[in-house]
């Protein structure tokens, strides 16, 4: 269980991927507490989706490159009881919390193992799979860090001020969820697997994550006008500047050559993104907050 094997196909390093949902969570959190940021964040992010990936590298089996990992080990039986030793931990620090919490942490692990696992096996079918994995690591998360966060009933949470980021959450995850099954599609086909991304083909992903992304983006900017400032929405469209940019100069790549739809570039393209996103969502909960300021004022 404690095998080298079984941590790294944990993949804690890639819940930094996953921290922009939170942040902005927290960005327009109004009940906040040290003690509760510090508990849903290692709650979700050093145990809950650790426990997904392992839970669902037990079952796939990879033998190409993951997400995190370019050449993952063979997986052990020790790699399944860990990540259920995660999800239990996962779900006794949100009991700390509230019971709403908790169960909102039990009901995203039942669904992201669902992904992989052979009764279920929503991987394999496309559209489902590509709808229920925006959903819930977009709008659900946003909504289950929220509750965490601010230490509210679910009930609570389910108004317009936090319904709309935590659906801008999903639109830009279904944007970006086909690449990254990019470079996958030659071990996917061999395990009868159909993602999104292997039906639209290799430049069709690069179509649909453009425009979806697109979308989400004007999303976000009328999000940020109406609800906060217009200039936050610039400064949204300046912090993935960087992200487009890549973008295009990969996509022009692989027009030229398919081979670029590979493993490298995609785990490029997901570490900007986050890194950018991560940023600003910090950058918005600082200035939002008014605590620049302070800081600033000498408090």
């Amino acid at each position: 269980m404690f095998k080298k094997s079984t941590w790294l196909h944990l993949r804690i390093p890639f819940s930094y991927f996953l921290l922009p949902v939170f942040l902005f969570a927290l960005a327009v959190s109004v009940n906040i507490d040290p003690t509760r940021l510090f508990i849903v964040f290692v709650a979700l992010h050093i145990f809950l989706y650790p426990a997904s990936n392992g839970f669902n590298s037990y079952f796939d089996k990879d033998t190409e490159s993951i997400g995190g990992l370019k050449k993952p080990p063979k997986v052990t039986k020790g790699l399944y009881y860990m990540s259920l030793v995660f999800d239990v931990i996962a779900i006794g620090l949100g009991l700390l919390i509230s019971y709403d919490f908790a169960i909102m942490l039990f009901v995203y692990g039942l669904v992201s193992k669902a992904y992989s696992h052979p009764i279920f096996r929503l991987k394999k079918y496309p559209y489902t799979s590509w709808l229920i994995a925006g959903l819930f690591q977009g709008w659900f998360t946003f909504l289950m860090a929220y509750v965490g966060l601010n230490g509210f009933s679910i009930d609570l949470a389910l108004q317009p001020t936090i319904l709309i980021p935590g659906l801008l959450s999903s639109a830009i995850l279904w944007g970006s969820y086909p690449m990254t099954q990019i470079y996958q599609h030659k071990e996917d086909k061999k395990r009868g697997d159909v993602t999104l991304s292997y039906k639209l083909g290799i430049r069709g992903t690069f179509h649909f994550t453009a425009i979806v992304f697109a979308i989400a983006s004007m999303g976000y900017y009328f999000y940020f006008a109406n609800y906060h400032s217009a200039e936050y929405g610039t400064h949204f469209f300046i912090a993935l500047a960087p992200v487009i940019g890549f973008f295009t100069y990969w996509y022009f790549l692989v027009r030229k050559n398919q081979e670029k739809a590979n493993y490298t570039f995609t785990m490029w393209l997901n570490a900007i993104s986050a890194t950018c996103l991560n940023a600003f969502f910090i950058y918005f909960f600082l200035d939002s907050t008014q605590l620049i300021q302070a800081i600033q004022g000498g408090f």
